[in-house]
């Protein structure tokens, strides 16, 4: 009985634990990269020994993979949210377009770990059946989309969307990784406000004037 009684509290210290260094290791990979962050570090962060980061995730790497995966989930999980399917193919696809650019703004620390990913040359995510999984139902959300489109007679057919994912990512990710330089080079403040809501429509306008008719 005493066992019974005692097991439930570690397992819940175990779980607290391991959330807190998952918690402090998104942030220092996200500020330094992989190589820049040091276990340390993440340890001192999350309050938690350096021993048990080792016990729980083995290695530095595995831990990167582990918050990877993690960032992949929480960002496919939230596209499953949007229920795109309640909604008429032009309302959908822009709700989609309007989300990628919120959750890139709203978390700009997934955009720095898939940075410090391609750094490696994915080296994680090809490990990775998590990833490669719920990635997957992406695709599968945007063409179920795209064929809607096509039947009620809105959007162009043979649009892979592959291709499309591709397209809608990169306008808003290429906006925030180069907003610095950006600044700088266009000479004006691209995180005001009004730039950031004049750039989200630019977006909308570019994506529906490539899939609609």
């Amino acid at each position: 009985m005493l066992a019974a009684k005692t097991r439930k509290p570690r397992i819940r210290d175990a779980e607290a634990t391991q959330k807190r260094i998952l918690a402090a290791a998104k942030q220092e990979f996200a500020k330094k990269g992989l190589g820049g962050a040091r276990v340390d570090d993440i340890s001192a962060r999350a309050k938690a020994n350096k021993r048990m980061i080792y016990h729980y995730f083995d290695s530095k790497e595995s831990l990167f993979q582990r918050v990877l995966e993690d960032a992949y989930v929480d960002i496919r999980t939230a596209e499953q949210k949007l229920e795109l399917d309640h909604l008429a193919p032009k309302e959908a696809l822009e709700k989609l377009v309007r989300f990628t650019f919120k959750y890139y703004l709203d978390n700009p620390e997934f955009l720095t770990m898939v940075n410090s990913e391609n750094l490696h040359k994915a080296r994680h995510l090809k490990k990775s059946k998590v990833v490669q999984d719920i990635s997957r139902r992406l695709v599968a959300m945007v063409d179920t989309l795209l064929v809607r489109g096509v039947k009620e007679g809105m959007f162009r057919a043979g649009i892979d969307p592959v291709q499309l994912n591709i397209t809608i990512a990169a306008i808003g990710y290429y906006y925030f990784t180069n907003r610095f330089t950006g600044a700088i080079i266009y000479e004006r403040d691209l995180m005001s406000r009004e730039a950031l809501d004049t750039r989200l429509q630019f977006n909308i306008d570019t994506i529906m004037r490539l899939v609609c008719k």
